[in-house]
């Protein structure tokens, strides 16, 4: 089976590793969609801190993790039927766009299965960011 999740996986940090070892329990295959800086543009204020190329190679390196593939566009069906994913891991942000939407459509039509976690709100990269800039301003 395979398992696709999506993110942008900036300031990679436990939260992410507990998402993807999460992922790799339910199937046999993770395929991870990593969001372009312009993607992340799309969808929040201010681009990701490490570039595209650096995200993609910190998730090669993880054991838990066999495909690493960046999107350019708010498309995940298309990497879904690609890599033939047969689960879609989403985070309680998932939201009701209609890109979501396409993607749920599809899986649900094809007896494929969605699999929607929470986040843990310790284990953010907006508030990682926050509370480094934090610091450095006391000093």
């Amino acid at each position: 089976m395979v398992v696709y999740t999506v993110g942008t996986f900036d300031l990679l940090h436990v939260g992410h590793l507990a998402l993807l070892e999460y992922c790799a329990s339910l199937g046999d295959t993770v395929a991870v969609g990593v969001a372009s800086d312009e993607v992340v543009q799309l969808y929040k204020p201010k681009a990701p801190a490490i570039p595209l190329d650096q995200r993609i190679e910190m998730l090669q390196a993880l054991r838990c993790v066999d495909i690493v593939i960046p999107y350019h566009e708010l498309d995940y069906l298309t990497i879904c039927e690609e890599v033939k994913a047969d689960i879609f891991v989403i985070g309680e942000d998932w939201g009701r766009k209609p890109h979501n939407q396409d993607v749920e459509n599809y899986f649900n039509e094809h007896g494929k299965k969605v699999v929607q976690i929470r986040y843990n709100p310790r284990t953010s990269s907006t508030t990682i960011k926050k509370n480094i800039i934090a610091e450095f301003q006391k000093k």
